[in-house]
């Protein structure tokens, strides 16, 4: 990352910041996708933390700070949030319940879960790199991602058991075991199929056809969502689509739907936010 020092002299005297994510069996490792918005974790729990992890990696990647990661199999990650000290996301019930993305930042010793967090305390620790948040858009950017976890809750039918696919086997025990759980049915009864399943990917189709229609209101200020340059809310609707990608495949159906649909804008995305995917 020399090359990304001489745009920010300072980062030449920065420790890298730790990030804790979890592994995969896919190429390089990180995989996980899932939306922040605490709302939603008492219904699908991992899933969302999982959006949240590759959002905090794109989020590194476009303030161009060194990062090293530290790779957390699902069954630890309560016990090393609690050893660390990082506070628990969400509440099961009467109990702490504890998920990544997780970063500890040893310039300031900030321990942080969350991926909006983490992204509000980026920007406020590095001023001098590219804003996440810039001046003002904090309600828009969060009610938008609220609006886009809601648009997109038919797509975690497929997507959780394509998930357990691609863990290493101590992870997919406990994602299994979990899961099964909470849906009072084997893993693999949860994808709908059929006719059932043309009827729920129609409404997924619909979900990005809706956000496509919100980007296209705001294209004559630029091709992101808030104008000439990505935010926050850009690296959330990217990290659901890296996420898409990488547990399906380049080459399944379901990734070329996404790649081609409103024409390409998705598949344009990801594209982009390639420089943004750093793994170290």
């Amino acid at each position: 990352m020399t090359c990304l020092h001489k745009v920010y002299p300072k980062l030449n005297f920065m420790n890298p910041i730790t990030f804790y994510d979890i592994p995969s069996t896919v190429p390089g490792k990180c995989w996980s996708v899932n939306l922040w918005k605490t709302r939603s974790a008492d219904r699908f729990h991992d899933a969302i933390a999982t959006l949240n992890k590759s959002s905090v990696r794109y989020s590194l990647g476009f303030k161009r700070l060194p990062f090293r990661t530290e790779w957390v199999e699902y069954p630890d990650i309560a016990p090393m949030s609690k050893k660390l000290g990082f506070l628990p996301t969400a509440m099961q019930g009467d109990s702490p319940y504890y998920s990544l993305p997780a970063i500890y930042d040893p310039n300031t010793s900030t321990s942080l879960s969350d991926s909006a967090l983490i992204a509000e305390y980026l920007d406020k620790a590095y001023p001098d790199t590219p804003k996440l948040f810039p001046p003002g858009s904090h309600a828009l950017q969060y009610a938008f991602i609220d609006a886009l976890g809601s648009k997109l809750e038919p797509i975690w039918a497929f997507a959780l058991p394509a998930s357990h696919k691609i863990l290493n086997p101590q992870s997919q025990d406990y994602f299994r075991r979990t899961r099964e759980a909470h849906f009072g049915k084997p893993l693999e009864d949860v994808t709908p199929k059929g006719e059932a399943a043309v009827e729920e990917w129609t409404k997924v189709k619909a979900a990005f056809d809706a956000v496509y229609g919100w980007l296209e209101k705001g294209k004559a200020n630029g091709p992101y969502f808030l104008g000439p340059e990505p935010a926050f809310v850009d690296i959330v609707v990217a990290s659901y689509l890296l996420y898409f990608k990488k547990i399906w495949g380049v080459d399944s159906q379901q990734w070329r739907d996404f790649s081609t649909w409103n024409n390409g804008r998705w598949g344009m995305l990801v594209k982009d936010f390639e420089k943004y995917e750093i793994v170290q």
